[in-house]
């Protein structure tokens, strides 16, 4: 398909350090950097995992006493008007 796009200053440049960097003509820099924009990612991110030791609280109770701090936090608000 042909078309006429019209590139920003910034987007121009950055198609032109692509064309640079990959040895890419004009429209293939423009279509490597669309298709790479706008394709959906498929590559796995690998996170790292560390040990954190162990829970200092039960964590059966977790949502018992996450609720228990909510209440109180808002209980304090109300105590000074807020």
């Amino acid at each position: 398909m042909r078309t006429t796009i019209t590139l920003t200053p910034e987007a121009e440049s950055l198609i032109r350090r692509l064309m640079h960097e990959r040895d890419l003509s004009f429209k293939e820099a423009v279509n490597t950097a669309i298709v790479r924009g706008v394709a959906p990612r498929t590559e796995v991110i690998d996170t790292p995992v560390h040990h954190l030791g162990e829970a200092r609280l039960p964590l059966e109770r977790a949502l018992t006493l996450a609720g228990e701090l909510e209440d109180e936090a808002l209980l304090s608000k109300q105590g000074l008007g807020k």
